[in-house]
């Protein structure tokens, strides 16, 4: 197995509040791995050690343990944060277009990067939009104001930002919990698509989504890993009983 991600007896603190204990786990390339658990298990505390944005939350810090990225430490304390945010983008819970147009919404990385050329922007806009199934939705108004676009397309525009410097990693923080069901569909549709490029690490409540979605599957318990495997074998032969016990609904 390729490993993008390697986390080894990572502990993670707020303040003196102890979140993650002892997780170590290898986070396959170009598979989705799912992150499930219920709230408070420490998922999308996980999540965001891969791009450090836990960094911005005053006393949040790894007290133990490491997390290679293809290698690399990221936890190391001259990494160019900048830097590892270019090659492992963010999609959020609650979709959040900037105020600008579905262009500016999507050239806005490459021109942060120093890319001015407008037929290089272009590009970009276009193989972004289509790569997150929404160029022929919004090809003819794409310097129309992205409010405009309805609640999924919204979501789908925000993936199209995330991925417009090409990251290796996307991470998706319950990227689903505010879109209605047909909404839902197509970006577990585009998930399946996006990771023939992109390595993805998903966090849900839904576990409907996760054995839908998902490669590989994470069970997370009051912010310990408790079993990670195939996601087939998560969901109809787990190892631990205290995930049969979540995914059948005894608990969470």
């Amino acid at each position: 197995m390729n490993s993008a991600i390697q986390i080894e007896h990572l502990d993670f603190c707020y303040g003196a509040k102890q979140a993650l204990f002892d997780v170590s786990m290898e986070i396959p390339a170009l598979q989705v791995t799912a992150l499930i658990g219920p709230s408070g298990c420490g998922k999308s505390t996980l999540l965001r050690c891969f791009n450090r944005i836990n960094d911005r939350i005053a006393g949040a810090r790894v007290t133990g343990g490491s997390i290679r990225i293809h290698d690399i430490d990221i936890m190391r304390p001259d990494i160019d944060l900048l830097e590892l945010r270019r090659h492992v983008g963010m999609v959020f819970q609650k979709y959040n277009p900037f105020a600008k147009s579905i262009y500016e919404n999507v050239a806005y990385s490459s021109r942060i990067a120093g890319i001015k050329d407008k037929a290089r922007l272009d590009e970009i806009v276009e193989s972004s939009l289509r790569d997150a199934a929404l160029w022929d939705e919004v090809k003819d108004r794409v310097h129309d104001s992205a409010f405009g676009l309805s609640g999924g397309q919204q979501q789908r525009l925000c993936i199209a930002r995330a991925i417009a410097n090409r990251p290796e990693i996307l991470l998706m923080d319950e990227p689903c919990a505010a879109l209605d069901p047909l909404a839902t569909l197509k970006i577990e549709e585009l998930i399946q698509q996006l990771k023939k490029q992109f390595t993805i690490v998903i966090v849900t409540h839904n576990m409907a989504q996760a054995s839908r979605c998902s490669d590989k599957t994470a069970f997370m318990y009051l912010g310990k890993l408790i079993e990670f495997d195939d996601t087939k074998k998560i969901f109809t032969n787990p190892r631990e009983k205290q995930t049969e016990q979540y995914i059948t609904g005894s608990f969470g």
